[in-house]
């Protein structure tokens, strides 16, 4: 790639249903996120830490919400356009993904839409954890 060029994209997060809002029953925030939700929503850091966020397994996350395609998501997660509803303050790690030029979820979803002919068919994910813990992470 030469200097200045962009890497071509190879997901459409607008036509996705938010897989990775949904799948991971966590997201984990540092206080640098939980700061940047505090000025977008115009609180105090302890508010949004405590409107926003819970622990889980001593490990501070986003809160989840009910959703109607996957059980539960994200609560930031617009139900209704199933776009990130503070995507100018989303977390680090939301900012991150999916680090490359594909989406291993987005690619899974456009698979199985073609091979079931069906612009209706959504594949579930589910994340599991062998169990092993390293620095008190799965």
């Amino acid at each position: 790639m030469k200097n200045g060029q962009k890497r071509r994209t190879l997901y459409d997060c607008t036509k996705c249903p938010a897989f990775c809002c949904s799948v991971y029953e966590r997201v984990a925030v540092t206080a640098r996120d939980i700061a940047r939700l505090a000025r977008h929503f115009a609180v105090s850091v302890e508010e949004a830490t405590k409107r926003f966020t819970r622990l889980y397994q001593g490990e501070r996350v986003l809160r989840r919400a009910r959703d109607p395609l996957f059980g539960q998501a994200c609560i930031f997660l617009d139900r209704r356009t199933r776009g990130c509803s503070i995507y100018h303050a989303r977390p680090q790690v939301c900012r991150e993904y999916p680090a490359r030029v594909r989406c291993p979820y987005y690619d899974v979803y456009k698979f199985e839409l073609r091979q079931q002919d069906d612009p209706t068919v959504l594949p579930l994910f589910q994340i599991t954890f062998n169990g092993k813990k390293e620095n008190g992470r799965y």
